[in-house]
């Protein structure tokens, strides 16, 4: 169960919450711009698809299950890839709204924040002079005091609930403290093997995007899971992105991409699409030999139920 082989799982994350229409003209906002650079991703290598949607009208963060509606299934139609429902939604949000469409559709996978945590991109505002819409400015300065809230119970709520339809869970884990509470649901029989662990570092209130610092996630996963029980991603925000990831596959990790973790492709240079970020991973991989897991691959490797048992 562990990353034993030399396949490495690419999940690509293709819009998120937290980053706003002015911080990238390319984040896809409208469901139609998420369809087609979700549909891209998938095909150049993106075996697993972490979904979020906007209001149409003004790109900002949506729980509305007739939004998520407006692509998923069109993405289902057109794509083998595993499609990955986020049930973090935004800090704006309450846990009923971050469950809806999730609840609806019971995908093979969704996501799952293991703890509460303070979250915020707010530092960026200040170099922002130019907004594009009305409501970023206030949204990403306003980080500043929100809490993003993961409680035990809410925790424990969504594994028992999720447990009934089959979908298997993104365990996003933005501190070493998050592996423990995700090893106290593992104790008490909430989680089971094969398990997948999306290792977050470099969010203003989470562990730093320093190597020292995935070594630590890594070998405390080891201690607390053994490593044939779980399958460990690698995502690095911002700048960090694509060093940070390549550094985890080398240590026999899979990795994560994506306009929601960062707009750029390199130095001063901003990803033109999701796209872009998926091809430049799988690049770098295939020059080191890694090969890239396909989504049947994928869905091997992390338990998944399949496809034709969801209901998108």
């Amino acid at each position: 169960m562990g990353n034993s082989s030399s396949k490495v799982i690419i999940t690509c994350a293709v819009t998120g919450s937290a980053h706003v229409p002015s911080m990238s003209e390319y984040l896809p906002l409208t469901p139609d711009d998420i369809r087609t650079q979700a549909l891209e991703a998938a095909g150049a290598g993106a075996a697993i698809l972490h979904l979020h949607a906007r209001d149409p009208k003004d790109g900002r963060p949506t729980p509305s299950p007739d939004v998520f509606r407006q692509f998923v299934p069109a993405i289902a139609a057109q794509t083998d890839a595993v499609i990955n429902i986020s049930t973090g939604g935004s800090t704006r949000m309450t846990l009923d709204e971050r469950l809806a469409y999730a609840r609806i559709a019971k995908p093979e996978m969704c996501s799952l924040n293991m703890g509460s945590m303070n979250f915020s991109l707010h530092p960026v505002a200040a170099r922002i002079s130019s907004w594009r819409f009305d409501w970023e400015k206030e949204y990403v300065e306003g980080m500043e005091d929100m809490i993003f809230r993961n409680t035990f119970r809410d925790i424990k709520n969504i594994l028992t609930e999720f447990e009934d339809y089959g979908t298997r869970f993104e365990f996003e884990c933005y501190d070493v403290g998050h592996l423990y509470n995700l090893a106290y649901f593992v104790d008490i029989g909430l989680i089971k093997p094969p398990f997948f662990i999306q290792s977050v570092f470099g969010i203003l209130g989470g562990i730093g995007a320093d190597p020292e610092n995935l070594s630590l996630m890594r070998s405390t996963a080891d201690r607390l899971f053994g490593r044939e029980n779980y399958q460990l991603s690698i995502l690095g925000a911002g700048r960090h992105q694509m060093s940070l990831v390549t550094m985890g596959a080398i240590m026999g990790g899979n990795v994560r991409v994506g306009l929601e973790d960062s707009v750029y492709l390199s130095r001063g240079v901003k990803a033109r699409s999701n796209a872009d970020q998926v091809r430049k991973i799988s690049r770098i991989l295939q020059e080191l030999s890694f090969d890239i897991a396909t989504p049947a691959d994928a869905r091997a490797m992390l338990g998944l139920k399949g496809r034709e048992n969801v209901s998108l």
